[in-house]
């Protein structure tokens, strides 16, 4: 689990870091996907599930959501 914390945040800081040129959509999208996979790793690990099956399907909704409120925010 030590092993999937760190490449959310690894991610999470890559993700920020690569947003100054991004529309509001797009970082909305990397945005949601890093917290929902951060999210989804946790509540499977709490739940006795696979991190990385909560994190892919933590990130996948995460980044739908993003998108979605990126794009209203344009």
């Amino acid at each position: 689990m030590k092993r999937v914390g760190l490449i959310v945040t690894i991610a999470a800081t890559t993700g920020v870091i690569g947003c100054t040129s991004m529309t509001p959509q797009q970082q909305g999208t990397v945005s949601g996907a890093a917290i929902g996979a951060a999210a989804g790793a946790g509540i499977a690990a709490i739940a006795g599930g696979s991190g990385w099956t909560g994190a892919a399907i933590g990130g996948v909704v995460g980044g739908v959501v993003g998108n979605i409120k990126g794009s209203k925010q344009q």
